[in-house]
């Protein structure tokens, strides 16, 4: 391997690396100083880019490509400032996973405008006008164009260290990420500060789409991917520091481009394809780096934030009321297999939501409860799933025997994975979940002699008696209300009292004799157990897997189950995830732009129930009991 090729692959590493740096800055500077972890972050790139195709195509010339770029990421930042004012500024005040949830539905709704605007077909934009050619670098031919990006990562990081460190604006921003509190207690205007933010942070994401129109063709699933990735970045740099961000950014882009440069390596009988290494690169350099530096790279402890949302009731048992209540829907649920006969779509559909309960129950666990939040959940109800297909496939194993063991799989992955992850909090604490994941789904997809790869694993049908949809659907009805239980019952123990005081109040746990990262972990594995039994009963009820059921997707529907139900209840994640999968399911079926008007429907209960759909209605009766 000569040093010019190395060299080449370094240059393309660089050039993609510019694009990452400016949305992973711009978000980086928004949940510096707002605390909002804005998942619409990567949908506002995707407009860049898809608004700088537009000029450029329309308008065409240097006017149209350059100005454009400028044009584009302009309409972007106000976008952004429309979304912070209209929005954002209303729920400032709701826990901040509800903020997530909200730009969560953004995203849905961005998604279907851009469908509906600009198609479902992929855009390229023209070449650069001045920049078509190439330069000749040690006897390689390098596009000019990539060598502009690579002048443009660090211009930006110079204006922005420069805009940070000398205007009265920036020492505003840096003093908010610190103590954003403070700021407000000295006179300081939040309101306009956090519009100014969000609009600079949009700005920048609009930047970094728009200057990929001549490298990349615009599509509708950049906005999920590219937002992974922007997140990886500000956590492997550490959150706040926007030279981390870049750190970062060139440390993976470089990474990616040099598996990429040395493609697939024989060594003796064994090949190793580095190309693949792609798909989880980045979640491999967060993992290890966060191990070993649980703020990042040049990240800090991030200072102690006053929540302005309502104090949580503490978690209290079922009253006589709820029992009742939840013992005639257990009986109406037993009865659905003899008033859906007619109906079989019912009974599957009634399948689909009991696992949708199991999983989102066993989120909630850790995340209500525990108080860690996980956006790699999918991780265990993948394992569950997998472990009972390759019982059947390669082992033989009865239904009912794969479907028991699932869990013990999934447990497996809980204890390993929990171990590293209850060593972090917060934000730190959901990328390591996520970066787990995605390391699952990459083993999953890439071991194709074992998984089956992209294909999976097919022919896992249920067998006598559950071979019928009726018959199915109680036993999967059986396993829910057991894993619900079994949950209920040790939240209420000495244990689940114990991972609750790990959560509220960690040192004074720690002071009265509580490991508190030994409860934590055994609280995780217990979650991830559960989670296997939803994985598996979802095996059999389809009849196949892939690796779409780890994909990153399935870990967001969990969250969004329990946040919309409600986290600090413990009927919510069971309301949250019957309401998901019904909307989804009769949305999907009988609208065209079916994301927008979920996102709609999310976004109007976010406003309107804040605490979620059992956490307002509990506030609604109690106020009114009040009263009374």
């Amino acid at each position: 391997m000569s040093f010019d090729v190395v060299f080449v692959w370094a240059l393309n590493g660089l050039a993609s690396a510019s694009g990452l740096f400016f949305i992973a800055a711009g978000l980086s500077l928004i949940f510096g100083v707002t605390r909002i972890i804005n998942i619409a972050h990567g949908s506002l790139y995707m407009l860049g880019i898809y608004l700088a195709y537009t000029f450029a195509t329309k308008i065409g010339g240097g006017l149209g490509f350059w100005g454009g770029i400028i044009a584009a990421a302009l309409i972007v930042a106000g976008i952004g400032a429309l979304i912070e004012i209209l929005l954002l500024r209303r729920i400032y005040r709701a826990p901040e996973l509800f903020q997530l949830l909200a730009t969560f539905a953004l995203v849905l709704v961005i998604n279907d405008l851009t469908l509906w605007i600009w198609g479902p077909e992929d855009l390229l934009g023209p070449r650069a006008p001045g920049l078509r050619g190439a330069v000749e670098i040690f006897g390689r031919r390098v596009p000019s164009y990539d060598l502009f990006l690579i002048a443009m990562g660090p211009a930006v990081l110079i204006i922005l260290h420069l805009a940070l460190a000398k205007t009265r604006f920036g020492r505003l921003v840096r003093a908010a990420t610190q103590d954003r509190e403070m700021v407000g207690a000295l006179g300081v205007n939040q309101a306009v500060l956090f519009t100014a933010v969000f609009a600079l942070g949009s700005f920048l994401a609009g930047l970094g789409g728009a200057l990929q129109v001549a490298r990349e063709p615009a599509n509708l699933l950049m906005d999920l991917s590219v937002i992974g990735d922007a997140f990886v970045v500000v956590v492997v740099g550490g959150m706040g520091s926007i030279t981390g961000a870049y750190l970062a950014a060139v440390l993976i882009a470089e990474i990616k481009a040099i598996c990429i440069g040395i493609g697939v390596v024989h060594i003796g009988d064994f090949s190793i394809n580095f190309s693949k290494l792609t798909l989880v690169a980045e979640f491999i350099v967060m993992a290890v780096v966060l191990i070993i530096r649980p703020h990042g790279l040049l990240g800090r402890a991030q200072g102690a934030v006053r929540s302005t949302a309502e104090v949580e009731a503490p978690i209290r048992p079922a009253t006589n009321v709820v029992k009742i209540i939840g013992f005639a829907a257990l009986i109406m649920l037993a009865c659905l297999p003899l008033f859906a006969k007619t109906s079989p779509y019912s009974i599957v559909l009634g399948t689909d939501v009991l696992i949708a309960i199991i999983f989102a129950t066993s989120l909630h666990f850790i995340m209500g409860p525990g108080g860690m939040h996980s956006f790699g959940h999918a991780a265990y109800f993948g394992l569950g799933a997998y472990g009972a297909a390759l019982l059947v496939k390669f082992a033989a194993m009865p239904m009912l025997g794969a479907i028991v063991l699932a869990p013990f799989v999934a447990l497996a992955g809980a204890l390993l994975f929990g171990w590293f992850a209850v060593r972090l909090s917060g934000v730190y604490l959901a990328m390591l979940t996520l970066a787990f994941a995605q390391i699952v789904w990459s083993i999953v997809f890439q071991w194709e002699n074992v998984t089956g790869g992209s294909n999976g694993v097919v022919g896992i049908w249920p067998t006598a008696p559950f071979n019928t949809y009726a018959t199915y659907y109680l036993l999967t009805l059986c396993f829910a209300v057991l894993s619900v239980l079994i949950l209920r019952r040790i939240l209420f123990a000495p244990f689940g009292y114990a991972m609750r005081a790990g959560r509220d109040s960690p040192l004074r746990a720690e002071s009265i004799g509580i490991d508190v990262k030994r409860v934590h972990w055994l609280g995780f594995a217990i979650a991830g157990a559960i989670c296997g039994i939803a994985g598996g009963l979802f095996a059999f009820a389809k009849g196949s897997i892939s690796p779409e059921t780890i994909a990153v997707g399935r870990s967001i529907d969990g969250l969004v189950m329990v946040l919309l139900g409600g986290i600090q209840t413990l009927t919510g994640p069971i309301v949250g995830a019957t309401a998901l999968t019904l909307l989804q399911d009769t949305i999907m079926r009988q609208a065209e732009y079916w994301r927008a008007l979920l996102g709609g429907i999310i976004l109007l209960l976010v406003l309107v129930f804040p605490g979620g759909l059992v956490g307002g209605l509990t506030k609604l009766f109690n106020d009114r009991k009040q009263r009374a």
